[in-house]
């Protein structure tokens, strides 16, 4: 095995199995998916570790823990349809793309956008769909969706997540002011019946979008 594989079991079995994600797909998902090529090369060795990493634009990839346990709480079967709001590096992206059989994310930065197409190219995930949008608005023409994960914090949930999603689908999102959130998921019941969790307390990068914050 090579350094980088040896690193990602440790990460997977001390900052994920070790934490409480029980989800088999999530951990095999986690074990594949080569997190080293998903962060610039100055911090590839810090790649496996348990925090969040820059990635320009002042932007970060979630830690390793966060990313199992959104795509756990997902409750993905393989032939759903994932909503990504925030592509951010890919790397979630790609995780899910392990998940499930469509899915499509969302990045309003355009030089953040064309690095994680790069990388999802290089990584064998050509079929992952990313587009440069204001993510808050949702991808309407490819609703409805089956989960609707959200990789940044919102002030509130936007209206389009809950129209696009599916009946049966998970929405989690993060929710709350700029410096810490409590990560819900909303599960849609009915057309018009929801249920929200509240899960536990994170700090995200926010959502900015006109149903998110204002850019500052």
């Amino acid at each position: 095995m090579t350094d980088y594989t040896i690193a990602r079991r440790r990460m997977v079995e001390d900052q994920v199995i070790a934490r409480g994600v029980r989800d088999q797909r999530v951990i095999d998902a986690m074990l594949r998916v080569p997190r080293h090529l998903f962060v610039p090369d100055a911090l590839a060795a810090q790649a496996y570790s348990d925090f969040p990493l820059p990635i320009g634009e002042r932007q970060t990839i979630s830690q390793p823990y966060m990313v199992g346990v959104m795509s756990e709480a997902l409750q993905l079967k393989d032939g759903d349809k994932v909503l990504e709001i925030g592509t951010g590096s890919g790397y979630q992206a790609a995780v899910l793309g392990l998940l499930a059989r469509q899915v499509f994310s969302l990045e309003r930065i355009p030089a953040l956008a064309r690095q994680a197409r790069r990388t999802l190219d290089k990584c064998g995930f050509a079929r992952i769909n990313v587009r440069v949008t204001d993510g808050t608005f949702g991808w309407e023409e490819e609703a409805p969706f089956d989960g609707i994960v959200v990789t940044a914090g919102a002030p509130s949930i936007p209206p389009p997540y809950r129209a696009q999603l599916a009946i049966g689908g998970r929405l989690v999102i993060p929710v709350g002011d700029r410096l810490s959130q409590i990560l819900v998921r909303v599960t849609r019941l009915s057309e018009r019946d929801f249920r929200e969790e509240r899960l536990f307390g994170c700090r995200f990068v926010p959502l900015v979008g006109d149903h998110g914050w204002r850019e500052e």
